[in-house]
């Protein structure tokens, strides 16, 4: 299983923050950075320079919205990051919520899957710098793009819900998810993405599975700072239907935290349900916990 580290969850940092973050995920033999897209920086071209300053860790953007993105346009950023960074990026996408794109953009949040079948349609062949005609309904793309040097990166959907999934795995290489646990993951999240990408002849899809972490001699404490770090997710649907699935209360009941055995044997699970990649949201109160995290974290690759 590879293993990652999300930058801070709310991406308010400063540009230099964000690389001290990823070259200390690389320099404690971390596979991938990974960082959002919310309303700080911008996360692909801050990848851009974190690929500059920080060598070999793969980055992943976790994720970026596709409604305000035209897909021509994602895929000519996404491919001058590839030649920026010597083609380290892991391009995950998503469609954020109703309530930021009608409420903040503006932009109608009609008909969400047809919008990701049709984005996926469109942007994949574009990343493969191939001149595409398509025209469909939410989009249509006319021409090509050449970054000399880039290759096409990884895309992963962050999909949830069931049509999602299986449009991810028909058209896109994985899926990155949030606020699932290990039940749904394993008995409907993998199956079901798993069986969409088989359908369509594609490769075995990545799983991303992203959530609270940290090993620490305080769990009642860590638990309620994962509370209220993570609070905002109790109000989203998309999150509140899969942590309902999985039959817990909030983000806090899907953190791993304990000692080094307890956080251990549940990574262990993880990956023996398909995981691919465990991506940490690491919630230490200090430097002890964070490497005693990444300690345990290493000990399950």
């Amino acid at each position: 299983m590879r293993l990652g580290i999300m930058a801070a969850v709310d991406n308010t940092g400063t540009l230099d923050q964000l690389v001290d973050q990823a070259r200390a995920a690389h320099d404690a033999g971390i596979d991938t950075f990974w960082a959002a897209q919310t309303f700080g920086l911008d996360t692909l071209t801050a990848m851009a320079i974190i690929g500059r300053e920080v060598p070999t860790i793969e980055l992943g953007t976790s994720v970026v919205p596709t409604y305000p993105r035209h897909p021509m346009m994602l895929a000519q950023q996404a491919l001058t990051v590839q030649a920026a960074i010597g083609n380290r990026l892991c391009l995950g996408i998503g469609l954020s919520h109703q309530v930021v794109v009608e409420g903040m953009w503006g932009i109608s949040f009609d008909k969400p899957v047809r919008h990701l079948r049709e984005y996926l349609s469109a942007m994949m062949p574009l990343l493969d710098q191939e001149n595409v005609r398509f025209e469909g309904e939410a989009f249509t793309v006319r021409g090509s793009i050449g970054v000399p040097g880039a290759e096409r990166p990884p895309v992963i959907v962050a999909a949830l819900g069931a049509q999602m999934l299986r449009v991810a795995g028909a058209l896109a290489d994985g899926t990155t998810t949030w606020c699932v646990g290990p039940e749904t993951l394993r008995d409907f999240t993998i199956p079901t993405i798993r069986q969409a990408a088989a359908d369509a002849g594609r490769a075995a899809p990545r799983i991303v599975a992203s959530l609270p972490v940290c090993v620490t001699d305080d769990v009642d404490g860590t638990r309620r700072r994962a509370a209220e770090t993570f609070a905002l997710y109790n109000t989203l649907p998309s999150y509140r239907k899969m942590m309902d699935k999985e039959g817990v209360a909030g983000p806090a009941d899907l953190a791993i935290v304990g000692d080094e055995a307890e956080v251990r044997e549940r990574l262990l699970e993880l990956k023996a349900i398909g995981v691919d990649d465990f991506n940490a949201a690491i919630v230490a109160v200090d430097a002890e916990e964070w490497q005693r995290t990444v300690s345990v974290m290493r000990e399950t690759r």
